[in-house]
């Protein structure tokens, strides 16, 4: 199986997959419900070419409420009042709304199911490129105690670092996915955050009220910025409640 990013290294892995004749069983990409719209678009776009390719389509997974019912990242930051966990220097959100509904899925999957219950492991492939040994270096001794899944590293095999997956990506006739993340990660650098105001307005208030919203539980951070607020710093114009 593979976890699907959008990115460019999750791209790259499909297509060198492909090149050397590895099978595939299951891609899932998790969706928290606020991916920059350019990733939404080339999901589409890396479909087409995975059934061209004769590869398992992308399966869409996303985090639920224990009544079923959809819950995105967003919302659940405006239900509690806070920030994407990340602004507090913490990784909850991928753990929740990444990790845990690809696991969840795997679990009620019935070729994962039949794997673990013959005491066999699935196979995970994972993205990390040539120039990321210090990833998997961390990640050793989970790995290795991991009674669920065996992780395979083929970027790092094959010896692809990021310039490598970008040529395999131009190669296999495929425009570059860009980067992938929340429209409101507090991890996008400034540049970032002036091109989703000036590109996205619509998304980029959105990412403000959030802010807003969670302004008066701030105790140890600015806002999404980590210590600066991105409507401070970026965005004074985008009001949200009428009293700027």
């Amino acid at each position: 199986m593979v976890s699907y990013g959008g990115g460019v290294n999750s791209t790259a892995l499909l297509v060198g997959l492909h090149q050397h004749r590895i099978p595939v069983d299951l891609i899932l990409f998790a969706d928290t419900g606020a991916e920059h719209p350019h990733t939404y678009t080339y999901l589409d776009i890396m479909d087409r070419w995975l059934k061209d390719h004769g590869m398992p389509p992308i399966t869409r997974v996303y985090k639920t409420t224990r009544d079923g019912k959809r819950l995105t990242l967003e919302q659940e930051c405006l239900q509690s009042g806070t920030l994407p966990s990340m602004a507090y220097g913490l990784k909850r959100c991928s753990l929740k709304h990444k990790i845990g509904p690809q696991e969840k899925f795997c679990n009620h999957y019935p070729p994962c199911q039949k794997a673990w219950a013959a005491g066999k492991r699935v196979v995970k492939f994972i993205g990390y490129d040539a120039g990321e040994g210090y990833r998997s270096d961390k990640v050793l001794l989970g790995d290795l105690a991991d009674r669920k899944y065996s992780k395979w590293y083929p970027l790092m095999e094959w010896g692809w670092d990021r310039a490598a997956c970008q040529r395999a990506i131009d190669d296999a006739g495929l425009p570059q996915p860009g980067k992938s993340s929340c429209f409101f990660c507090p991890s996008m650098r400034a540049e970032e955050i002036i091109y989703l105001r000036d590109y996205h307005p619509d998304l980029f208030r959105r990412a403000i009220v959030l802010e807003d919203n969670a302004r008066p539980n701030l105790k140890t951070v600015q806002g999404l910025g980590r210590n600066y607020s991105w409507k401070e710093r970026f965005g004074k114009e985008f009001c949200t409640h009428g009293n700027c």
